[in-house]
């Protein structure tokens, strides 16, 4: 989950910076309408696999068709990214749900268990999800039970060689804290911190003294934060929902995480001395090397992207979908690398099937260490690629899924 920070107006359609090779229409695209509240939800599925989609399930105020059906497309493609005919995991087809209405709202728990007993037929059957913006693995299993669902993941267990060994896996796995924060929340910003640790070796800049600025401080962002820190990087500004904090010296990432509620909001009073509080987006204009954004969609737009500094050489796509294409072409133009968010922030989704499947353990060790593993590879694969080819990594990584798709598709099928 991230903490959404103010940004600019959401774009009712937002349109892909480039196509999703061998992709047209998703499979099923579905609205639905509480009967209680009128709140609208939302269903894309992009693909099949083996009969299976991946993809969480969103909740935020604003929230449309067209952004879930952008977010199914980008779970074909981390899916594909992360596939490996030698591992237990075979990846899944791309999904995404989505519910219009404040996570925040008296109303939203409500709405959220009537989403899933109208959905539960396709969880049952062919869709697995989980966590995302706005929501909480533990409130969506606490929802679903309530819907009357085994699991939120419960279509894939037809796949498993060893149902109850791999469910005992993943609940130890959702079981395990490092230093005080749950695994499962850690993982992702591994994988984001690993992308970012990955392109400053390939500039050959070194990690201390490079400056970081993060929009978002939930589960995404806060990880994120504190990989980058302990690798010794400077973070100089966190965006919460209340603002920016910011410390061209570098924040304390380990009281800042102390210090925030479940939607990543930061207690201001764990600030210290050369701390400052600034508007929302400034963390788009204070002076730092790489930038994170780790909340919302559609959050650097052709407008504010003028904001970013002369220092920035790279935006790291933790948040799905937060760089629109106009922005992301202007950015190019000034030297600023666009690294995407499927490929970046694809370590959530990979490691809950990797741990399902058997590819590892419960174990933090053994999760950061293969979750480092796999994102270097994949996206030092990227860059190389972006380089040879003199295009961008989002370019790159389209291309990547170009070759990848196929072989998934030769080897079982289009629906599965």
């Amino acid at each position: 989950m991230s903490s959404p920070t103010p940004s600019s107006p959401t774009p009712s359609s937002p349109t892909p910076s480039s196509p999703t090779p061998l992709i047209s229409l998703p499979l099923i695209s579905l609205t639905w309408t509480d009967h209680v509240t009128g709140r609208q939800g939302f269903l894309v599925v992009d693909r099949l696999v083996r009969g299976v989609s991946s993809g969480g399930l969103r909740m935020r105020a604003g929230c449309t068709l067209d952004e879930v059906a952008g977010l199914a497309r980008g779970m074909t493609m981390k899916e594909a990214l992360h596939y490996h005919p030698d591992a237990r995991y075979v990846p899944l087809g791309g999904a995404k749900g989505g519910i219009d209405c404040d996570p925040r709202d008296p109303e939203a728990y409500g709405v959220l268990v009537r989403y899933l007993r109208a959905m539960r037929p396709h969880i049952e059957s062919f869709w697995t999800t989980g966590e995302d913006l706005g929501l909480t693995q533990d409130v969506v299993d606490k929802a679903a039970a309530e819907a009357g669902l085994v699991s939120s993941i419960q279509a894939v267990y037809p796949l498993l060689d060893d149902e109850d060994t791999a469910r005992g896996r993943l609940a130890d796995a959702f079981a395990v804290e490092v230093d005080g924060i749950g695994l499962d929340e850690l993982v992702g910003g591994c994988g984001v911190a690993e992308s970012v640790l990955v392109a400053l070796d390939r500039a050959g800049v070194p990690y201390a003294g490079t400056r970081v600025s993060v929009q978002g401080f939930g589960t995404m962002g806060g990880a994120t934060a504190r990989f980058l820190s302990r690798a010794g990087l400077r973070v100089v500004a966190v965006a919460d929902v209340k603002g920016t904090v910011a410390n061209p010296e570098g924040l304390d990432v380990e009281a800042l995480l102390a210090g925030r509620d479940g939607h990543g909001a930061v207690d201001r009073g764990v600030l210290r001395a050369g701390d400052v509080e600034l508007p929302g987006e400034a963390w788009l204009s204070v002076a730092a090397e790489v930038l994170v954004p780790a909340a919302v969609s559609y959050a650097i737009d052709g407008r504010n992207q003028a904001r970013i500094g002369a220092a920035a050489r790279w935006v790291v796509e933790a948040a799905n979908m937060p760089v629109l294409p106009e922005a992301e072409a202007l950015l190019a133009e000034r030297g600023v690398q666009v690294l995407p968010d499927v490929v970046v922030n694809s370590g959530t989704n990979a490691w809950w099937w990797w741990t399902l499947f058997g590819d590892i353990g419960a174990d933090a060790d053994e999760a950061f260490a293969y979750t480092r593993r796999s994102m270097r590879a994949l996206i030092d694969q990227m860059l190389a690629r972006a380089a040879a080819d003199g295009t961008t990594p989002r370019t790159a990584a389209h291309a990547i899924v170009a070759d990848r798709l196929p072989l998934i598709a030769e080897r079982f099928g289009w629906y599965g």
